[in-house]
């Protein structure tokens, strides 16, 4: 659905996006991360034909955006940056004067898509009464309209209070497996791109750092929360036993490959050293991200 070769974008002296390739099959919900000025919304752009690439290909839906965008953005829904909407008007009259600058849409499918994101009975409604969320459902309803096959997503969840976020992790979900669409979701919210998408590009400063299946950033080193008599003196009895290979934050140790806790457990009761806890460390995509990144901040 979504194909990138070899991109660049340069902004006057600065690179945005740095050798850009990536594709996203149909049917997945693909993630895209990285920390604010990694390039993330100008690779949206660049999708979206809003911003041109200095150099390489952009491929959406099959075409080439550069050269034949009405048809390549024909079948694509997008959130991207901040919605605007008439707050004098209702949602369903703002609806019906968005869709009616690119094509006009009949009334059942403004109510379809009203009830498809969880807005009908406030349909009519003026949109200055919305809360943030009731907006974030009308941005949502406004991708919709054309009958997408691709639905990109910059930032759904952003601003959202925690029922706001559930609530629109349900509505991706269930529009993805209802409607079959492929979703290119950019979010800073780790936790619900682990629970929504099935593979994930991360950037930094321009470039593709890490692209895989989610499942691939669990599978990284195991560490084990530690707590015991003497950390230092553990921690050399254990490198010198070759059962870990790292440690950190004075509790966390980093098993070797083919060591396990049990193991660690008996050397050390063993050389005397008091085993207080030893528990594994859930792996998370916010770990892995950290890990990755490095604790360095794209610059901006």
């Amino acid at each position: 659905m979504i194909q990138l070769r070899n991109v660049y974008k340069q902004f006057g002296d600065r690179l945005a996006v740095e050798d850009l390739t990536l594709t996203v099959p149909a049917g997945e919900i693909y993630g895209l991360l990285g920390h604010n000025g990694a390039g993330k919304s100008t690779a949206i752009g660049m999708m979206l034909g809003q911003v041109w690439p200095t150099s390489g290909m952009v491929r959406v839906c099959g075409h080439e955006v550069t050269s034949h965008r009405s048809q390549a953005l024909s079948k694509v829904g997008a959130i991207f940056e901040a919605p605007a909407f008439y707050d004098y008007l209702s949602g369903a009259r703002n609806l019906q004067i968005l869709s009616s600058y690119t094509a006009r849409t009949p009334r059942g499918r403004i109510q379809e898509v009203v009830e498809w994101v969880g807005l009908a009975g406030r349909e009519n409604s003026k949109v200055k009464t919305y809360s943030h969320g009731m907006r974030a459902r009308l941005a949502l309803a406004q991708a919709l309209l054309p009958h997408p096959e691709l639905l990109i997503l910059d930032e759904p969840g952003s601003g959202l209070d925690p029922e706001g976020i559930h609530e629109m992790r349900q509505t991706i979900l269930r529009l993805h497996q209802q409607l079959g669409l492929t979703i290119l979701l950019s979010s800073h919210l780790l936790h619900e791109v682990e629970q929504l998408c099935t593979r994930i590009a991360v950037l930094n400063q321009g470039r593709m750092v890490f692209e895989g299946d989610l499942s691939a950033t669990r599978q990284r080193v195991q560490w084990v929360r530690l707590k015991v008599s003497d950390f230092s003196t553990a921690v050399t009895t254990l490198r010198e036993a070759r059962l870990i290979s790292d440690h950190r934050d004075g509790c966390l140790v980093a098993l070797s490959e083919g060591a396990s806790s049990h193991q660690l457990v008996n050397l050390l009761v063993h050389t005397g050293i008091s085993v207080h806890e030893v528990a594994h460390e859930q792996h998370s995509l916010e770990n892995f991200y950290l890990e990755l990144m490095g604790g360095k901040r794209a610059k901006n």
